[in-house]
């Protein structure tokens, strides 16, 4: 029998980001069930779809993307989503922050999609990356 594709959620607010966070979800060979341009909203779709991984940006009106991973974890029907914080902030103090939140993995912006696919696939696999 064959293994489904992972499932993976996109939160960014930037269409721009969203497009090249899709491409290397699918890259990767997982399968996108929800994109969202703000936390509130990833919030909504985490539960609805639970995916396998989430791919949040850390500055999103509604919710940040620590804000939404935190939650996730305070949730016991989602903390076991992986969760990968994308951010300009690249600062040690940043990632930090993103790692106290519960995120399994932090990328800094700019990536690239090479670097986003190789991330998107150790962590779907269930690694930490």
């Amino acid at each position: 029998m064959e293994r489904a594709a992972p499932r993976v959620l996109v939160a960014d607010d930037e269409d721009d980001i969203r497009g090249l966070v899709r491409l290397a979800v699918r890259r990767a060979g997982c399968t996108v069930v929800a994109e969202v341009a703000d936390g509130l909203a990833a919030l909504d779709a985490a539960r609805t779809a639970v995916p396998d991984l989430a791919v949040l940006d850390v500055s999103m009106p509604g919710a940040t993307g620590l804000e939404v991973c935190a939650a996730l974890r305070a949730d016991a029907d989602l903390s076991g989503i992986r969760v990968l914080l994308l951010s300009a902030g690249a600062s040690a103090d940043d990632v930090a922050r993103g790692l106290a939140a519960g995120a399994d993995s932090y990328l800094a912006k700019p990536f690239s999609v090479a670097g986003l696919v190789t991330r998107v696939r150790e962590l779907a696999a269930g690694g930490t990356a």
